[in-house]
This record gives C-alpha cells, structure tokens and sequence, in this order.
C-alpha cells in the first residue's frame, strides 16, 4: 500500500482551506468564523487540540472518499484519516500538486482512464502491472511508484507482450527521435504518423513529464491537438484553405479545383488518409461545407489539416491529371487483366513483400509478375508493344525539385 508523505498531507491541508475535490476525494476546511465547536470532533481529545488556536475554534476538516466520510476533524485527525486512505491521497496530490501543462495532465489521465475508473480499481491495476493503454502503434504501461507517483513504460504494440528486457531499452525521450525515423527495414519514414513504426525497442522507468516527451518525439503535435480538439478547440484548415496557401512549385496544386467537383480530393483522401496509411483521424474536409465520402478513420488523435506529405503528392497528381484521357488497346487474356488489377492492390496495400515467392496463386507474386513481363511487354517496356502517347505535362511529376516545402501540418 502507498504511504502518504509529509509533503503530501502539508499540501492536502493547504489546499484544504480552497477545497478538494477530485476522483472521489473530497477535503474541506470548516474552521475559523464557520467553525461550530469540538464536540463532533474525531480527535479523540474532546477539542483540546483547538486551545492555542488563534480563533479559539480549531479547523474543522471533513475528509470523504465516495459514501465514507469523516467530518469535524483537527490538523491531526486529518493526518490520520489521510493515512488510513494514502491512495485517494496520492492520486489527488499526483494529479493536483505536480504542475504540469494542461494538455499533459489531460493525457496522462486519459491513459489510466481517470474519468472513468475510480481509485481503487486504478490504483490496483497499477499495483499488479496490468494497467496499459495504446496511443497509435504504441504500448503504454502505467506502475505504481512510491508515494502513488507513476512509473511508464513504453514500447511497439507488437511488443507488448515482451518484457522491456528483452527489448532495446532506452531512459532518454530523445533516443525516440532516431527510433522513429526508419522503419524495420532501415526505409525513411517521411510520415511520422504512418503504420509503420520499427519494432524491437523500450523506454522505461519514466516519468510523466519523460513520457509526453517520447511521444512527442514518435508522433509530434498529437497530444497537443487532441487535447484542442477536446476542448472544442481546434482549429481545422479545410482542403480549398490549405491549397490556398501554397506558394513555389506547390502553388500549383490549387489549379486542381476547375470547377468540377472534388472527386479529386476524396481520391487523396482515400490514398493517404485512411487507417491503413495515417494513424491520425482526418478532420479536415474540402471545405467546411462540402464533407468528404472517405471515412476518415479511427485514430485516438485527429488530423487537422492536408499534411505536407498529402500537398507533396497532390502537387504530382496535379500535373499528372491535366492530361486527358486517351484510349489505348491491348490484348490480355482474361487472367494477365486480373493479375495487373492484383499487382496493383498489392502495391497500394504494401504488402508485396508479404507474398511467398512460391504462391503462384497470387496474381502479384514475383515469378508470375516476371513471367507476364517477358511475355507482354517489349524491349522497350511498352504493355503489348503500345507505345505511350507523348504528353507535355510530364516535366516536374515526378517532385523532383525539393526548393520549397508544402506548407502542410507535420507528419
């Protein structure tokens, strides 16, 4: 059990003259003018310890945890109380005489669920090490410490089973900036939201204040616009408004609305901003008035605006869309046309690196892939031999040039 500490009563009885009141606990200070005399006291010493007060009453504290209460206390009938209920204590000076910015609190108390699982329940599953909550791809494990302050732990959600000993253990928020920079194959990870945070690694024995900072490192900004979107708070920028403001090379992605609709943006929205590519819930539409079709996802934290990874490649799509259609011919049997239709869901869905090399009943399996290119196409790469019709929007698809950055939020 947790023991209350000196420095824990002193600041109960301080704030006792304002009032507590928080996760069942509730301490107030009767004393002084409103002060009625000693004989409910609790003390057990019939109001002797109010004689060399200053009033001549005595305070007169009541202490209540849920339908438990004890009224009419002195300073050390308070001290006793306290003592027989040092979790109720502990909580209330963990969450209430630590300072720490509102956003901060707010997430560290909706880890343990706080709202809604009083002390106890909390309080035990601290004790036993089975009080654990996800923030995107990450694990959070919440101990108790002494004196009810919390221990974190944090690691892959894949690893969730493993101890950290086993993992690759970090003490530093500031280790999570590299962890989160490459995946597990060693690819960069433009997007600090995507799916594909690396396994393998563990940061222990934190502290509040360290744990908002190694999430802060894995997915920047997402605690602080979680916590405005809460409050009612934030401050979303709409498709049209953030095409808007691109200037540079980028300027021309806002030449994509001509006047026909925005199909286009419910494409982007359906390659970039479902769960399967951005861990972020996207709030943002085309504009305030006009909603998109794309579902935008499950994610504890939203997204606020296009990021610059979304303005990056519609600035491609842009240009690539200008083109008009033109209508081509080719002879495929009816399984090579299935098979391209495969090829490219395994692309878009990433998981080409998952199909076995001898599952020859995957349309997008290696050999097959290799197969229908040496029979399909000619020497000059060209689908049945069909050269593609020259077009003069080609130059600068590719996003090659890097000069400006996309004014977008961070990834």
């Amino acid at each position: 059990m947790t023991d209350v500490d000196d420095a824990q009563l002193e600041a109960l009885v301080a704030a006792a003259e304002e009032g507590v009141a928080l996760d069942g606990l509730i301490v107030t200070d009767e004393g002084g003018e409103n002060g009625e005399g000693g004989e409910d006291r609790e003390d057990g010493e019939d109001g002797k310890d109010g004689e060399d007060r200053e009033d001549g009453v005595g305070d007169r504290y009541t202490f209540a945890t849920g339908s438990d209460t004890h009224a009419g206390l002195d300073e050390a009938g308070l001290g006793r109380v306290a003592a027989q209920n040092p979790w109720y204590v502990s909580n209330w000076y963990y969450w209430e005489a630590i300072e720490r910015p509102p956003a901060e609190r707010a997430f560290l108390r909706w880890l343990e669920d706080a709202d809604e699982r009083d002390v106890p329940d909390r309080y035990e599953a601290m004790a036993e090490g089975r009080l654990a909550a996800s923030w995107g791809q990450l694990h959070v494990t919440i101990r108790l410490g002494e004196h009810g302050h919390r221990v974190y732990t944090v690691r892959h959600a894949e690893d969730a089973d493993r101890e950290p000993e086993a993992l690759e253990v970090h003490t530093d928020p500031r280790d999570a900036r590299e962890i989160a920079t490459f995946d597990d194959r060693g690819r960069y990870r433009p997007l600090k939201t995507a799916p594909t945070l690396p396994t393998g690694w563990a940061f222990v024995d934190l502290d509040g204040r360290a744990l908002a900072e190694t999430v802060g490192f894995v997915y920047p900004a997402t605690v602080a616009n979680w916590y405005r979107e809460r409050r009612g708070e934030l401050d979303v920028s709409h498709w049209r408004e953030t095409m808007a403001r691109q200037t540079g090379i980028y300027g021309v992605v806002e030449t994509w609305d001509r006047g026909e609709g925005h199909e286009h943006v419910n494409w982007v929205a359906e390659a970039c901003c479902v769960d399967s590519q951005c861990l972020k819930r996207r709030e943002w539409a085309y504009d305030e008035e006009t909603p998109l079709e794309v579902d935008g996802g499950d994610g504890a934290f939203p997204c606020r605006e296009p990021c610059s990874l979304v303005v990056s490649a519609a600035r491609t799509w842009t240009t690539l869309e200008g083109e008009e259609p033109r209508t081509y011919e080719f002879e495929l049997t009816p399984s090579e046309k299935e098979q391209l239709e495969a090829i490219v869901d395994a692309v878009a869905d990433g998981r080409t690196d998952d199909i076995r090399e001898a599952d020859f009943s995957d349309g997008a399996n290696r050999y097959r892939a290799r197969f229908l290119r040496a029979k399909r196409f000619d020497d000059e790469g060209d689908l049945c031999g069909v050269a593609t019709d020259e077009w003069d929007g080609a130059e600068g698809a590719d996003g090659a040039d890097g000069a400006d950055e996309a004014d977008g939020a961070d990834g």
